[in-house]
């Protein structure tokens, strides 16, 4: 009978235990990312807002404002984009 041998599993766990300390993005990817939430958060301070004294009573002018129906989304769907240019920019190498 021959001996079964195995080498040792401890080469394989010392690699797995490796973290790689090395953020996802560059620095730039980040600042992008920042400049597209703060976008968004633009667009949705430009939606907030209509409320009335009195409940009973309905202004379609102030709901159905250029602002909240038209200014608001756009500027929602710039942020999301400038959030997507953010993930998918590759910076130059030097």
């Amino acid at each position: 009978m021959s001996k079964l041998t195995s080498k040792p599993a401890a080469n394989k766990d010392a690699a797995s235990n490796i973290e790689d300390t090395h953020p996802i993005f560059p620095k730039e990817n980040y600042k992008f990312m920042l400049a597209g939430i703060l976008v968004i958060v633009i667009g949705f301070l430009l939606m907030m807002g209509g409320n009335s004294n009195d409940p009973n009573s309905f202004k379609p002018e102030v709901v159905y404002s250029f602002r909240r129906i038209t200014l608001a989304p756009i500027v929602i769907v710039l942020g999301l984009m400038v959030e997507v240019y953010a993930i998918m920019h590759r910076p130059k190498t030097k």
